[in-house]
């Protein structure tokens, strides 16, 4: 009888192990910002059933203040090329935004930064604008060089080049000669000190670079009038004068030059002084 083959056993795989379990992950802390809205929102919640000038309305009011300066930060980061101190821009920034919450209706449906941003940005604007500039300029040169920065900004990013005036020009669809005001206005911004150095190149400051005032200037008008004065007189006394106050010479010495007695050459002397006194527009 042979033999009769084995059963085949059948192949099971091995279980796997199965995966450690992940720990759960903790849910994100909220933003600050979100954190911010909704302070807000509940202090403008507080803040409306409050009676204003009340201490409690106060209280409210400054927590609603503190809360969003962050905001006036955030607007005044904008202006840090002004060179302005900082310190000064969020204060005047700190008057828009209590001008915004003092305005501010929550029934609107409107968050409080959208509301808040313009008016916070336009304080800031106001300022630099009426207070800051060594210059007066134009209100609406003023804009204009805002429309100016902000395409010179665009043009620069676009061609990766300071654009030439006339690309300026054309982009904002006005003249070269605008153009070139508005710069120079916004140059009115911060006026140089004369006696701060100059930076970077070693070289003095301004002030000792500018030049000096001429002690002979004083004396033109006095020589134009001499010589319109000199000429009324007669060639001989004109001689004795020139002799006298521009050869130096002494009254003895003249008149051995001419040939004529000392006293002679003082009486001269005297005649002319009052001629010329009687010719003297500016006295007369």
């Amino acid at each position: 009888m042979p033999p009769q083959p084995e059963p085949q056993r059948e192949h099971r795989p091995e279980p796997r192990p199965e995966p450690p379990e992940e720990p759960p992950v903790a849910p994100r802390p909220p933003s600050r910002g979100a954190d911010t809205r909704a302070l807000t929102q509940v202090l403008f919640g507080q803040l409306k059933g409050l009676e204003p000038g009340t201490s409690e309305h106060s209280r409210v009011r400054g927590a609603l203040i503190e809360a969003n300066l962050p905001l006036v930060r955030y607007a005044a980061a904008r202006f840090r090329s002004r060179n302005e101190p900082m310190e000064d821009v969020v204060q005047v920034g700190t008057i828009g935004l209590i001008n915004a919450i003092d305005r501010f209706d929550p029934d609107r449906g409107v968050q409080f930064p959208t509301f808040a941003m313009p008016t916070v940005v336009g304080e800031i604007k106001r300022y630099f604008r009426d207070n800051v500039r060594t210059v007066h300029v134009p209100r609406r040169l003023h804009e204009l060089w805002v429309q100016v920065n902000a395409a010179t900004e665009d043009l620069t990013t676009l061609h990766g080049r300071t654009p030439a005036t006339s690309e300026i020009a054309e982009r904002l669809r006005i003249t070269e000669d605008e153009v070139l005001s508005c710069i120079e206005a916004g140059r009115s911004y911060h006026a140089t000190s004369l006696e701060a150095a100059q930076e970077g190149d070693g070289m003095p400051g301004l002030l000792d670079r500018l030049g000096y005032e001429d002690p002979e200037l004083a004396g033109v008008e006095h020589r134009d009038l001499v010589r319109h004065l000199l000429v009324q007189l007669p060639e001989r006394e004109q001689r004795i004068l020139l002799l006298r106050y521009y050869n130096n010479l002494t009254q003895s010495q003249i008149s051995v030059e001419l040939g004529v007695s000392q006293m002679h050459v003082s009486r001269l002397l005297a005649r002319s002084f009052a001629r010329l006194r009687s010719a003297n527009r500016i006295e007369a």
